[in-house]
C-alpha cells in the first residue's frame, strides 16, 4: 500500500525484461519503496543488481503469458508474500516481422496469444486482486500502433488495438472500486525490440515513457500518449481516407 505521502511501496512488473517496463519501475522507486517484483518467462535472465544496490527488496518470479491458468495464482502469491501491490505493470509483448508472419499463420497466432490473450488474462487477474484490496493502479503498455493499424505491421497493430480496447473497458469496470487502469500509448521507442528498425518521427527513449507514465499515475489520468503530440497526429490519421492511409509511410 502507498504510504501517507502517496509513495509506491510495492510494484509488480509483468514482463521483467521489458526495457520500458523496467524504466517505469525505476522511475517509481523512492526511499519508501520496499518491494519490486519482476515476473518473467526466464527469471535467470533478469538483472536486479542496480535496485538491490539501492536497498530495495527485489523478487524475481516465473511468469509466462502463454499460461493463463497460472496468472491469478501468480498475482495472489505476490500479494500473500509482499502485501498489497500499489502498481502492477503489464509490459510483455512481441513485435514480430510482418513479412515473416504473412507466411506463418501459426507464428502469427502465437504472437497474438502473447500480446493479446496473455495480457487479457493477466489484466483480469491483476484487476481482481486490486478490486479485492480496494486500491492500486494497473498500467497497461499499449501503443499508437493500435490507433490505426498499418499494413506494415498489422498483426502486431491488431494485438495493440485489441489490448487498448480491453484496457479501456477494464478501467471502466473498476470505477468505484478504488482501483484504476492507466493506458500508455507510446510511439516508436528505442529499445532492443526495435533495434535495427528505422525510427519513426517523435521517437522516444524508455526513460521518457517512464517519466510520462509516472506523472500520469500521480495525476490519476486514464490515458497517456508519449510524446503527447502523437495524440493530435493520430486524431488526424484516424480520419484519413483509406486509400491515402495505405500510402502513408508512418
Amino acid at each position: 500500500m502507498k504510504n501517507a505521502l502517496g509513495a509506491v511501496q510495492t510494484v509488480v512488473l509483468l514482463g521483467g525484461t521489458s526495457e520500458i517496463g523496467r524504466a517505469i519501475v525505476d522511475a517509481l522507486i523512492s526511499p519508501a519503496t520496499r518491494n519490486v517484483v519482476l515476473a518473467a518467462r526466464r527469471p535467470d535472465e533478469v538483472d536486479t543488481s542496480e535496485w538491490r544496490a539501492r536497498g530495495v527488496n527485489v523478487d524475481v518470479i516465473r511468469f509466462d503469458a502463454t499460461e493463463p491458468a497460472t496468472h491469478q495464482g501468480v498475482l495472489d502469491d505476490i500479494a500473500a508474500r509482499h502485501g498489497d501491490p500499489d502498481v502492477v505493470i503489464i509490459a510483455f509483448g512481441q513485435l514480430g516481422d510482418q513479412e515473416a508472419l504473412d507466411a506463418d499463420p501459426a507464428g502469427a497466432a502465437a504472437l497474438v496469444n502473447v500480446n493479446f490473450a496473455g495480457a487479457v488474462s493477466a489484466g483480469l487477474a491483476a484487476a481482481a486482486l486490486l478490486r479485492r484490496q480496494g486500491h492500486g493502479q494497473l498500467v497497461v503498455l499499449s501503443s499508437v500502433a493500435g490507433e490505426r493499424v498499418r499494413r506494415t505491421n498489422f498483426v502486431y497493430g491488431a494485438t495493440k488495438a485489441g489490448l487498448d480496447g480491453f484496457a479501456q473497458g477494464l478501467g471502466d469496470s473498476l470505477v468505484g472500486s478504488g482501483a484504476s487502469v492507466l493506458i500508455v500509448r507510446p510511439g516508436f521507442v528505442h529499445s532492443s525490440m526495435t533495434k535495427g528498425l528505422k525510427p519513426a518521427p517523435f521517437a522516444a527513449m524508455p526513460e521518457q515513457v517512464a517519466e510520462a507514465t509516472v506523472q500520469a499515475l500521480r495525476d490519476g489520468r486514464r490515458i497517456v500518449w508519449v510524446p503527447g503530440i502523437l495524440r493530435f497526429i493520430f486524431a488526424g490519421f484516424r480520419h484519413l481516407p483509406t486509400p491515402l492511409w495505405r500510402r502513408m509511410k508512418v
